[in-house]
């Protein structure tokens, strides 16, 4: 019943269903003035007619079902990055009784930010009333996808009427920063001297006599580091792995203030910088936490482990350039989550007072700060700029960068 009245509903708005429905009247006076055999078919064949769009309308395409799957377009595993394509399996199921010609199908895919992209399509259906939809994605940025409702539209055998259907195929997925390889960062070197007192003594990260467990073997590596119990089980070199000397703990702050960038592509500068830092430090097993001043003020405690680093690349999924107020206030209000003699790694596009008073607030705090600036494409981090200069007078390390993919030879160069 309830689908008769929503067909009624909507076959009123559309002006094919007045014309059927004229055209069904004019016959019927025909009948009823006229009269004879003539008439009578006439007016049964139009009947027929307008049952055959009924039943269409009720039992045809409204009654339409799907399920959709979600493939990455270069594998099987559905892992994407920003850039990278989905592709979209829609398999549908159409009721048997009536045939279709054709069938338009009409997808609405949503960003968590309001963003929305529309596909449409056309699909034949097949004889056991299957039909299948394959489409890809343009290049997805960084974010949080959904789909809404599918939207079907077909029409009758004579072309003369539209009917359309829609079912739910809830999908959601994410796509993850880009992130860059970083070989090396010289913060972390032990040949790297950082200025300031509270770096007097080198952070180095050498390697400890306690054997932490077996890795293949590399070329460059000393004979006496090879294992030659696990080279004789498994037939390949296996080399030993020691322990490292652990290194203060690291905390990225990303600076998610509205007001600090020029443009959105300058925020995913900065969010693929700190992914491609979290991705260094799981690497390297260095104890890295992340803070974030947006409109709601998250942080991570420093960790090693796979499972928190994870949680705090999925946080950078979504996060927005949305935060207000003062920097340094917002960080004295958490002022108790930063540990003494860690790393300060500011990663903003500020190069003004405000970030001077960051670092102050910083070395206040004890901490090591270290600032990382994304700048608006064209104005590339490879000459030394006057706040490089500033930095360099007050005893603290920075490096600038238009693009991702400067980062890699910056962190390694380490401006200063």
């Amino acid at each position: 019943m309830r689908a008769l009245l929503n067909t009624w509903k909507s076959g009123v708005r559309s002006l094919k269903f007045w014309r059927v429905a004229s055209l069904w009247l004019i016959c019927l006076l025909y009948l009823l003035f006229q009269g004879g055999k003539t008439s009578f078919m006439l007016f049964a064949m139009v009947t027929l007619l307008v049952c055959y769009w009924l039943l269409s309308s009720l039992w045809g395409i409204r009654q339409i079902k799907g399920h959709r799957t979600m493939l990455s377009v270069h594998g099987e595993q559905f892992l994407l990055q920003a850039g990278d394509q989905a592709q979209i399996r829609l398999q549908l199921q159409l009721p048997r009784l009536l045939p279709l010609p054709y069938i338009i199908v009409r997808e609405v895919m949503k960003r968590h930010n309001g963003d929305s992209w529309a596909f449409e399509d056309s699909v034949i259906p097949q004889n056991r009333g299957e039909a299948e939809l394959v489409y890809n994605t343009p290049p997805l940025e960084r974010g949080q996808y959904e789909f809404a409702g599918t939207e079907c539209k077909s029409e009758d055998i004579f072309g003369l009427m539209e009917h359309k259907g829609t079912f739910q195929a809830a999908a959601q997925f994410r796509v993850l920063p880009r992130t860059v390889f970083i070989p090396h960062w010289q913060l972390y070197s032990r040949n790297s001297r950082l200025p300031g007192p509270e770096t007097a003594v080198s952070n180095s990260r050498r390697e400890t006599t306690q054997i932490n467990g077996v890795r293949d073997y590399v070329y460059g590596d000393r004979i006496s580091r090879i294992h030659w119990g696990a080279t004789a089980k498994t037939g390949t070199w296996k080399s030993k792995e020691f322990e490292h000397e652990s290194l203060p703990k690291t905390i990225l702050v990303l600076d998610a203030n509205a007001s600090s960038y020029k443009t959105s592509q300058q925020f995913e500068l900065a969010v693929s910088v700190c992914a491609s830092l979290l991705e260094y430090g799981l690497r390297e097993r260095i104890s890295m936490g992340l803070c974030t001043l947006g409109q709601e003020l998250r942080r991570f405690a420093p960790a090693e482990g796979y499972i928190e680093r994870q949680q705090m690349i999925q946080h950078l999924v979504d996060i927005n350039a949305d935060g207000s107020g003062s920097h340094q206030e917002r960080l004295d209000e958490i002022r108790d989550f930063f540990p003494e003699s860690s790393f300060f790694i500011w990663i903003s596009p500020l190069a003004d007072k405000t970030a001077a008073s960051v670092f102050g607030w910083a070395k206040m705090r004890r901490m090591t700060p270290y600032h990382i600036q994304v700048s608006v494409p064209g104005q590339g981090g490879g000459a030394r700029s006057s706040w490089q200069t500033a930095l360099h007078h007050r005893e603290i390390r920075g490096i600038q960068v238009s693009s991702l993919q400067e980062l890699p030879s910056a962190m390694g160069g380490g401006l200063t």
